[in-house]
């Protein structure tokens, strides 16, 4: 994997020979999570994508971003490169109103031997595919944390035993997630990356999705609707491509330099499509 390229695309050059520490992992979550956008887009691209760590990461060095599989497996890589025990683990999210559960929707990544100050026992909970999740690690203790203007709890798992349960902010995006202790590979999560990918009924298909966590709060793009909680508050509707596409570059650090022309006019198209039908079936 290209190290030194990665480090480049999340601004953190210096940090290619730099020690293992919880302060510089710190550091690469927080810079990760503000360079690289959580992003579905290639689905509504249609351009398929695989599970697959390595084409994660040189997609992300290439401008890009993804969801939790490629984002998560990406760093994954990357800071075991850099010297860190890094172990993954199956999880799964909890939307509003579901039941909990080990869904293998969400991969996990912790994080061991980094004392500090903060955290004398050194484990740490990593990740960058929550979308309006935490934006530094957290350590693996049970309590309360707050960060921006998000308040989690972290405590053992009901549904995973000897694995943990974070619970978002009222406010945030989903329920909560769950992982259980076990290390585990990318082939776990082949069969539901290609159902959230594919099939007609995955949030993903259904909405296009781009959002950006940053230290105060986070920009949310579905659909066509732009929302930011923390500092400021913000909901608006994009309703024309040129509005759309400089919003993806400016707030979300996505100007799609990948993307080629008439393939902006398609995507255009189909989520200018996607939300008349929503608000159609909003009146009804």
């Amino acid at each position: 994997m290209n190290t030194a390229g990665y480090l480049r695309r999340i601004g953190l050059p210096s940090l290619l020979n730099a020690p293992t520490s919880a302060e510089n992992l710190r550091a690469l979550h927080a810079a990760h999570l503000e360079k690289v956008p959580y992003e579905a887009l290639e689905i509504w691209l249609d351009r398929p994508t695989t599970v697959d760590p390595v084409e994660s990461a040189e997609r992300i060095i290439g401008g890009r971003g993804g969801y939790c599989y490629h984002l998560n497996g990406a760093f994954s890589e990357l800071i075991r490169s850099l010297g860190y025990d890094v172990t993954r683990h199956v999880g799964g999210v909890q939307n509003r109103g579901d039941e909990p559960g080990i869904t293998a929707n969400h991969l996990v990544l912790t994080v061991r031997g980094l004392p500090s100050h903060d955290n004398p026992g050194g484990g740490w909970l990593v990740d960058l595919g929550l979308g309006d999740g935490f934006h530094e690690p957290l350590p693996l203790v049970e309590g309360t944390y707050e960060q921006g203007p998000f308040t989690y709890v972290l405590r053992p798992s009901q549904v995973a035993p000897g694995g943990w349960r974070f619970e978002h902010d009222p406010s945030g995006s989903f329920e909560g997630m769950d992982f259980g202790p076990a290390p585990t590979d990318m082939s776990a999560f082949v069969d539901m990356h290609r159902h959230l990918t594919t099939s007609p009924t995955s949030g993903f298909v259904r909405i296009a999705t781009v959002q950006r966590r940053d230290a105060y709060g986070v920009d949310s793009l579905r659909g066509l609707l732009l929302k930011r909680i923390g500092g400021r508050t913000l909901s608006v509707t994009l309703d024309n491509a040129r509005d759309y596409y400089a919003a993806l570059a400016d707030i979300f650090l996505l100007p799609l330099t990948d993307v080629s022309g008439p393939e902006k006019e398609k995507l255009w198209r189909r989520l200018y499509e996607a939300h008349e039908a929503w608000l159609a079936s909003d009146a009804t």
